[in-house]
Formats: C-alpha cells, sequence, structure tokens
C-alpha cells in the first residue's frame, strides 16, 4: 500500500505541472495489447431515475422526462442518457427461457418501445443490473450466471449504456473485481457488436455499511476499474432518496478525489449522482456542480427535472462550468495545500489555464485566496474567468473570492495579454464580527436578535495591476433596521491594496424571527472603464424568542438542527419510529439524531442551567454491533461547555451546565471518528432553566 500510495502521489504532482493530455492506462496483466476504444472521451451526461422517480416509474414517466431534458435545454447542454435504475425488472426478472424481462405492467411493450422513442429524441438509452446472482429479498436484480445473454439482451434493444450494482454480489460475497472483469467482457463482446458505456457501481464501504475487506468496497475499485469500464463509483450513495445532504455531497467529493491520477479520457472517478432540489439550497447545489466538474466526473442528474426550478436548470446547463468538465484533457482536480474547513483546488485544462475552486466548507462566509503560482502558473498578468458570473478581470498573480458558507468560487485563470483589464477586485459578503460589543466567535453564523446592534464589515481587496479610485460601499438593510457607516472610505486603492469599511446595523425590538438580507453595493473607477459596481449579499438568522422559566428544550423552537441520517426528531429516537431509550429506560422527552449532529439554540443570556441525559439510543441494538458510539458536546457561544467523551451504547452522560451569560447555544454530535454507522444519538430530559 505503501509503494501504490507513492506512485499515486508521484503521478499527481507531474499531473498537475505537466500540460500534455496523458495517455491511456497500460493493459492489465494478461489482457490483449489492443487499445482499449474510448467510448466516452470526455465525461458523460444524462439523468436517472433513481432519487427522481423511485424504483415504480414507467415507460410513460420516462418517456416525460425524455421530452423534459429536450424541451428545458438540458439535452442540448450534453445531458442526453436517459437511464434507468433498478426496479424496471418484472416481479419475476426472469422468463423461464431465462431471458430478463421488464415488468409486464409499467412496460406492456418491453423495454424496446421506451429505447426507440428515447432514440428519436436524438438522446441514448442506459439500464441497470447487478453483478452478483439474483437473490429474492436481498436485491432485485441480478445477472450472475447470465453475464452474456444480459450484455447480448441489452445490446439487442440497443441500449447505450449499463450501471451495474454490487447489492447481489455483496450478497452473495463475490470478489467485484473477477466479476465486473467478467461482465466487461461480456459487454465489450456482445453479439450485436454494440458500444455500451459500462458504469461500474460498487456502492459497499465501511464503516457505513458495516465492515467489509478492503477488496469488496467502492474505495478499491480504482486499482482495477480503469481497465474495464468507463466509470466507476468511488463511494456508495450520495444521500437517500429525497435526503441528500451537503455534508454527504463533500464526503463523496473527498472519496473520489483520492485517486485523480487513474482519471483521464474515456475512464473517470464517479462520485454518485448531481442532487438539485433533493434536500440542498442553491447554493449548496451550485457547489457540488463546481465540484463534480472539476473532477471530471459524469455529469447524471437524480432529480425528477420535470419539476427542477429554473435556477437548478441554470446551474446545470451553465457553459463556463460545463466547458471545464467537458475539457479534452479529462485531468481530475487536485487539492493545493492543506485540507480544512477553506481549500483551494485546482485542474489543469488542455490548453494550459487552470480551474481553480475556491471552496468554503464552513458556516460563515469568508474571503479565500491562492496565488497563481500555486496553481502551476507564471507570469506577471492573469485573466481571470468568473465561471458563474461570467465576469472577465485581470489579476496581477493572486485570485480571490468572497465565498458564502457552504459555497465554492470557479475560476478560469490563464495568462493575460494586450491592455491591462478590469482589475480583479474582491468585495466580501457583509459579515457581522461583533453583536451588542461581544466579537462573534470565528467562523460561525451570526444570529441577531429584535434590539440586537451588530458591526457589520465588508473587506475590500484590489488584486489586479490597476489602481480603482474612490471606492465606495454601500451596506441596505430591511425596513425599520438603522445603518451607520463607522468611518469613511478610502480615496484609492492601489494594486494589492485592501480596505475594510465597517457599519453599525441595529434591529427594531419587533424583528421577527427568521432571516433577513443585508445587501452591500461596492462601487469604484477604474481609468478606461468608467464606475464599475458589484453586489455581495449576506442572509442572517433572527432569532425566535429564548425559553421562560423551566423549559423542556426540546419542545422550544430551535434556530437550525441537522442529522447525518434523516432529520432530527423531537421526543423519539432518530427515524421516528421508537421513543427514546437508552439503557432500557424510556425517556418521554428529548432529541433523537444521528452524527454527525449540530442542534443550535437561541437562549439569549436568559438562561442558567442546562440538563441532559446523553446516550446511544437502544435502537441500534435492532441493528447489529457495529458501529454505535458518539460523542456529545454542550457549546455556548463558542464555548465548550461540556464534552462527554466517547460513549457508547453500554453507558449514558449526564450534562449539567451553567449558561450563564450564553446567547447562542449548539448541541454538537461527533461520530467518535469510526465513521456515522448506527450512530442514533439521544439528548434526552434536555431542559433548561431561563
Amino acid at each position: 500500500m505503501k509503494r501504490r500510495a507513492l506512485t499515486g502521489l508521484l503521478a499527481l504532482v507531474a499531473g498537475l505541472l505537466v500540460v500534455p493530455v496523458p495517455a491511456q492506462a497500460a493493459p492489465a496483466a494478461g489482457a490483449q495489447p489492443t487499445p482499449r476504444q474510448v467510448l466516452s472521451p470526455t465525461p458523460y451526461q444524462g439523468w436517472n431515475t433513481y432519487f427522481g422517480l423511485g424504483g415504480a416509474f414507467s415507460e410513460q414517466s420516462v418517456r416525460e422526462v425524455a421530452d423534459a431534458l429536450v424541451s428545458r435545454g438540458l439535452a442540448k447542454a450534453g445531458y442526453d442518457i436517459v437511464w434507468l435504475d433498478g426496479g424496471w425488472q418484472d416481479p419475476e426478472p426472469r422468463t423461464a427461457a431465462g431471458d430478463l424481462q421488464a415488468d409486464r405492467t409499467r412496460f406492456p411493450g418491453g423495454l424496446k418501445p421506451l429505447v426507440d422513442y428515447i432514440h428519436s429524441k436524438g438522446l441514448r438509452a442506459g439500464i441497470y443490473t447487478d453483478a452478483g446472482p439474483y437473490i429474492p429479498g436481498k436485491c432485485g436484480l441480478g445477472s450472475g450466471g447470465y453475464y452474456r445473454r444480459d450484455a447480448d439482451q441489452f445490446a439487442a434493444w440497443e441500449f447505450d449504456a449499463v450501471k451495474v450494482d454490487f447489492l447481489c454480489g455483496i450478497a452473495a460475497n463475490l470478489d467485484p473485481k473477477t466479476v465486473y472483469t467478467e461482465f466487461a467482457q461480456a459487454l465489450r463482446n456482445n453479439a450485436s457488436g454494440r458500444p455500451i458505456i459500462f458504469n461500474l457501481c460498487n456502492p459497499v464501504t465501511s464503516p457505513d455499511w458495516g465492515n467489509y475487506p478492503e477488496e469488496q468496497q467502492s474505495t478499491y475499485s480504482w486499482t482495477y476499474a480503469p481497465e474495464i469500464a468507463q466509470s466507476w463509483r468511488t463511494y456508495t450513495d450520495v444521500g437517500f432518496v429525497g435526503d441528500i445532504k451537503f455534508k454527504d455531497v463533500l464526503r463523496n467529493y473527498d472519496a473520489n478525489a483520492r485517486h485523480p491520477e487513474v482519471a483521464g479520457p474515456g475512464r473517470y472517478n464517479d462520485p454518485d449522482y448531481l442532487a438539485p432540489q433533493l434536500g440542498m439550497s442553491d447554493e449548496e447545489f451550485r457547489t457540488q456542480m463546481t465540484l463534480w466538474a472539476v473532477a471530471a466526473a459524469p455529469l447524471v442528474i437524480g432529480s425528477d427535472v420535470r419539476t427542477l426550478s429554473q435556477t437548478s436548470v441554470d446551474i446545470l446547463t451553465d457553459a463556463d462550468m460545463l466547458a471545464i468538465n467537458q475539457d479534452p484533457a479529462a485531468v481530475q482536480a487536485v487539492r493545493v495545500g492543506p485540507a480544512g474547513t477553506t481549500e483551494t483546488w485546482v485542474k489543469r485544462l488542455a490548453n494550459g489555464d487552470r480551474a481553480v475552486v475556491l471552496l468554503n466548507r464552513g458556516e460563515a462566509p469568508a474571503v479565500l485566496t491562492t496565488k497563481a503560482s500555486a496553481v502551476g502558473l507564471s507570469g506577471a498578468r492573469f485573466t481571470v474567468r468568473n465561471a458563474w458570473t461570467d465576469q472577465v478581470t485581470e489579476s496581477a498573480g493572486t485570485i480571490s473570492a468572497a465565498v458564502p458558507a457552504h459555497g465554492a468560487a470557479l475560476f478560469r485563470v490563464g495568462p493575460a495579454r494586450g491592455l491591462p483589464g478590469v482589475p480583479h477586485l474582491t468585495a466580501s459578503l457583509p459579515q457581522v464580527t461583533q453583536v451588542g460589543g461581544d466579537a462573534l466567535p470565528a467562523g460561525t453564523a451570526p444570529v441577531l436578535a429584535g434590539g440586537d446592534q451588530a458591526r457589520v464589515e465588508v473587506a475590500v481587496r484590489n488584486d489586479g495591476s490597476l489602481p480603482v479610485f474612490t471606492p465606495r460601499v454601500d451596506l441596505a438593510a430591511p425596513d425599520g433596521w438603522t445603518v451607520r457607516p463607522l468611518g469613511p472610505a478610502p480615496k484609492l486603492l492601489a494594486p494589492g491594496g485592501r480596505a475594510t469599511v465597517a457599519f453599525a446595523v441595529t434591529l427594531p425590538a419587533t424583528a421577527a424571527a427568521g432571516t433577513a438580507t443585508l445587501t452591500a453595493t461596492t462601487s469604484y473607477d477604474v481609468l478606461g472603464h468608467g464606475r464599475l459596481r458589484q453586489r455581495t449579499a449576506s442572509t442572517l438568522v433572527i432569532a425566535p424568542t429564548p425559553p421562560d422559566g423551566d423549559a423542556v428544550l426540546s419542545h422550544h423552537t430551535w434556530i437550525s438542527a441537522t442529522s447525518g441520517w434523516m432529520s432530527p426528531t423531537v421526543d423519539l429516537s432518530v427515524g421516528g419510529g421508537s421513543p427514546i431509550s437508552m439503557l432500557g429506560q424510556v425517556y418521554p422527552t428529548g432529541i433523537g439524531v444521528a452524527s454527525p449532529s449540530t442542534v443550535r439554540y437561541y437562549v439569549g443570556d436568559r438562561c442558567s442551567r442546562l440538563t441532559a441525559v446523553v446516550g446511544i439510543d437502544d435502537a441500534v441494538r435492532n441493528v447489529g454491533p457495529e458501529g454505535g458510539t458518539a460523542t456529545f458536546q454542550v457549546v455556548g457561544d463558542g464555548r465548550v461547555l461540556y464534552d462527554s467523551g466517547v460513549v457508547t451504547r453500554d453507558a449514558v452522560g449526564h450534562v449539567d451546565v451553567d449558561l450563564t451569560g450564553v446567547r447562542v447555544l449548539d448541541l454538537v454530535v461527533g461520530d467518535a471518528g469510526d465513521g456515522g454507522y448506527n450512530d442514533r444519538a439521544d439528548w434526552a430530559t434536555l431542559s433548561a432553566t431561563c
């Protein structure tokens, strides 16, 4: 493993610094020396039924989606594979003769008429099976023992792509490399000679699925899949049907990024499907799109495109973003610098430019920067094109962006030529730095309440090669709020210059709970370009009324609540199926979550004490012995007031902390370092004295 890791590191560094397109990988031992046909020179694009339609889709619903792909401009943007996932098969998946058959009610004419319709729309068709044998009760469909027969059937139906799962495979304890290699050979040699894209989809991971040998997991597919498939899944599913979380998008991206050296034209690491409107905000989905684009990942929409908002469609079809994903070099991005809350990722493009991502994983907006030299470029002037805004500026070597929480900036950066361009000026999102004279803990999302006075800052920096004159920042707040500048703006920002403009913002005592927006307009003069403007905005949380008296906190309105799996539940274990119970004792009140989790309350400096019993819910005993460990912390205004250490299913912790002076209370559950498998955690009898 050490030798493999060293080889991967050397390949990664070489890929960052060298411009030529990588050659196809050498054939595996024993393979024929003839070059493999490149079926998808750039990452394929399409749509899949799994997240958007579930398993009960029909010929009619798939036809409607195919129509929508065309009518909404998605097909024109490259999303041209209509992919049937699990569920297309009949309750009796094979005929007496051994042929696969579609559900006879939902596809009365079989699959061929649907494939013909898809093709008539100028689209391609994809289908699903599993590498293992069909095992009723364990998986819905399997091709084990029928690889050649099924490959020939898919080709005869004129499918263009096949996704091959491993649910039956893991149930039968098979070796993925062996069976996937056999299936790949059957697909390549199908009786019709039809080219078929092969998506190798082993989603098995540890500890998410339990404990499995390394060779059976998705994280091992990179060692053999590039020689036999056009793409291979690199981790488990990106989420659950209707419940895709930003943290799991980041988890899948990080796993997908482990082996960029094996990606190239016709072979792609696959972090799973795109998830607009399936649990994430528009900003979070734009970040997923950014990361998948630079990962040279296949772009397969998981949502029902018939119901997507125009904003989602615009994100999916952005031309600059797609050009980066479809770059013919098919190089996968690598991280520059350390991992952390904020990161820089870079993808080398075929013409020598770099796609640069400034990623903010955190809960507060930030101005992120990197250097052109750090992403492999040399020179004194650089053109910076913002893929999402289409703004083109010029930098003298620093690349910066104001990035919201859970956001990402995507730039295409290359050498600048000709006359100096518009300076690359960055104005931060309006940022609350103090509330009532107290500094806000770094990296935390601000919470305000009626009557609060806050200090709000907008930082401005000029990374161009020309000065900007008379910069001005104006801050707009909701009606009834007051905004007062706390000093003059500078008269000039020279190249490399920075300034911070501050405001005192006061909320009316009657400010309603919910969210509010602060919008900063930054304007400035540039010789030869006139007066320019850019707007940045931040969304603030306005707190609900704090608890009063002896409060059952689980019955009080929280500001926000997250759960690693599903959603937090009140007075029930996570999932809502059973009362909160630990070590056989049932608790009538509390909050059930899965790790990792944060539940945030506003207590407004009005409470003196918090008590609770914390631990792992007895429901985990119905799942299995693996996992079921967590950590519990009570955090007040960024300061840890209670830390349980590692809690197993065989113990509970007792919380009794002083809340004096605390405005914002966070109840945090971690996975104890072993992943979130079977981590069903409880905050029982959660009570505050206020």
